[in-house]
């Protein structure tokens, strides 16, 4: 039950900080906890029968990789995406654990292609026009794993874990509290059992951000107030992101809107993807996206999401309740599925029905979605932030703004509050190190494994 480090979580930054401790030293005894399963354990029975059992803990959120085993599997390669890590290490820090951290997956079988690079005049024409709309173009070369790739590049990275470098990891085993001595971290208690280590890691992802935020207030760790990303999914016809799609494949835009001066951004864009839903705790659903590497797995449309960032102010402090809370109506409305509605039915305040979605030209990839109303969810700020969006990016894509284009919510991703860290990400408990989306850092594959690292490569440098 003694080890040199305990790490709470077996998503990308645990990962990856597991990885790179015991390759630099192969004597450190190690143990991972993860409340979810094994990563060949994590079926998912909604992908086959179209309903979802209610597994707990939920399969496509938990386990081995995270929610990153069922996601899209984009490797975001430019600091300027997907977390806030170079404001901690600084960006030339960043741009080489970037590398580094994407030589591995290219070695643990990543596609070699990147997007993003072979297209310069195209994506002049791209940001030409962005600029024209007030919108700012982050250009971030893509490395596309897939989702049934991205499945099997972790499993392999699972196993090197388990029987090459000789971690150990016990699934299905959720962290209850820690061990704290004089404001010292020593150990954690899992399933009633004690384990104690000289260094804790708490590498929890988006899933893990409520329990890590009343773990933060019950051993008072020093945090400062985060942020929340709310927002809708949209699912409109390849055609009309061709240009994007080819050019980019994710396009990244931030618009600051003209009647609130809110930040809405494109996040997780899926050429020929399908929209998909997670669950947490409480059965809540939420949406988001996936797509395939294969060409016979691609359907006829492309899914992205527009997300409103929202930053609070003391004495506001539970920021993940209140996107929960907004889900939750959601939920309430369409007995715990996803909500979808037509833009212009979202336009003139009224609720899709089944006869209008039936006479679409977009075909919702989400069957069981439930036609709705979303302006009985949605603040209206966060809607009038996300219907201007629209209509900016009309002029990128012009026909995003049909009244066909399909919206779906809530999409919510789920940050806790900052926590107060050190050069080396040591928070103000000594020995416990944060690290990952959980922690409010990263907020995607890349970052947070890059994150995992750089903890690693400093654990024992104090």
């Amino acid at each position: 039950m003694n080890y040199d480090v305990i790490i709470i979580g077996a998503g990308p930054s645990g990962i990856f900080a597991a990885m790179e401790l015991k390759n630099k030293n192969k004597d450190l005894k190690i143990l991972m906890l993860e409340k979810g399963n094994s990563i060949e354990k994590r079926i998912c029975p909604k992908r086959k029968t179209n309903k979802c059992v209610g597994c707990n803990p939920c399969n496509i959120t938990t386990g081995f990789a995270g929610a990153g085993a069922y996601s899209d599997g984009k490797l975001s390669l430019s600091p300027d995406v997907g977390g806030e890590l170079p404001e901690y290490i600084g960006y030339n820090n960043t741009v080489d654990l970037i590398k580094y951290v994407d030589d591995l997956y290219i070695q643990f079988g990543a596609d070699k292609r990147v997007h993003g690079l072979d297209n310069p005049q195209k994506i002049r024409d791209i940001r030409t026009k962005a600029i024209q709309s007030n919108l700012k173009l982050i250009e971030c070369p893509v490395r596309h794993m897939g989702t049934e790739v991205g499945y099997k590049i972790y499993q392999r990275i699972q196993e090197y874990l388990i029987n090459d470098l000789g971690i150990e990891i016990k699934f299905r085993t959720p962290v209850q509290k820690l061990v704290v001595k004089d404001n010292t971290a020593v150990g954690v208690v899992a399933k009633d059992e004690t384990y104690t280590a000289e260094k804790v890691l708490i590498a929890v992802g988006r899933d893990g951000s409520e329990w890590f935020t009343a773990l933060c207030d019950e051993y008072k760790v020093e945090t400062k107030v985060g942020k929340i990303d709310i927002g809708v999914r949209l699912e409109t016809r390849n055609e009309v992101m061709q240009e994007i799609n080819d050019a980019l494949y994710e396009g990244k835009l931030v618009y600051y809107t003209p009647t609130f001066d809110d930040s809405v951004r494109t996040f997780c864009s899926n050429p020929g993807g399908v929209v998909s839903t997670e669950y947490y705790d409480n059965h809540l659903a939420v949406v988001n996206g996936h797509s395939y590497k294969a060409d016979n797995l691609k359907t006829n449309n492309t899914n992205f999401a527009l997300l409103v960032s929202k930053s609070f102010t003391e004495p506001f402090n539970e920021a993940v309740a209140y996107g929960k809370h907004i889900a939750s109506l959601g939920n309430m409305l369409t007995g715990n599925k996803i909500m979808v509605q037509r833009y212009g039915d979202f336009l003139r305040g009224r609720r899709t029905t089944e006869e209008r979605l039936q006479r679409n030209n977009i075909r919702p990839t989400l069957i069981d979605a439930v036609p709705g109303d979303l302006c009985l969810v949605l603040p209206y700020r966060i809607m009038k932030d996300i219907d201007e969006m629209i209509k900016a990016l009309d002029h990128v894509s012009p026909g995003l703004a049909s009244d066909e284009t399909l919206l779906y919510g809530v999409e919510v991703k789920f940050y806790s509050n900052k926590v107060t860290v050190d050069e080396n990400f040591q928070s103000s408990v000594k020995n416990l190190y944060v690290l990952g989306d959980g922690a409010g850092i990263t907020r995607g594959l890349m970052q947070a494994s890059a994150n995992g690292v750089y903890v690693a490569r400093n654990l024992y440098n104090e």
